[in-house]
């Protein structure tokens, strides 16, 4: 004779982050030959307000690997960092998160 079971089974809702945001987007800042690495520090505590460690780690990236991530967010708002990014006269493109 089987048993029935004596309680509901767990229902579990995966959140949107655990899914991943369909919105989630991420600014790109690329090496480029032209800007100082002091530069690119400085634009990185100026426009995203880093502390002086975190941007010297997203310039060290962008240097050694060629490119860092330094902003995450809706496409509207990468569009917006990505702007500025050229204003301030560094290479950035957006694209989707984990593409």
């Amino acid at each position: 004779m089987s048993q029935l079971p004596t309680s509901a089974p767990e229902v579990t809702e995966q959140s949107e982050a655990t899914v991943g945001a369909p919105d989630a987007w991420v600014t790109i800042v690329w090496n480029d030959p032209v800007n100082l690495m002091s530069y690119v520090s400085y634009v990185f505590r100026a426009h995203f307000g880093y502390p002086q460690a975190t941007a010297e780690h997203l310039m060290r990236q962008v240097h050694e690997e060629g490119r860092a991530v330094v902003s995450t967010g809706n496409r509207e708002r990468m569009e917006v960092d990505v702007q500025a990014m050229h204003t301030y006269g560094l290479w950035a493109t957006m694209q989707r998160s984990g593409d």
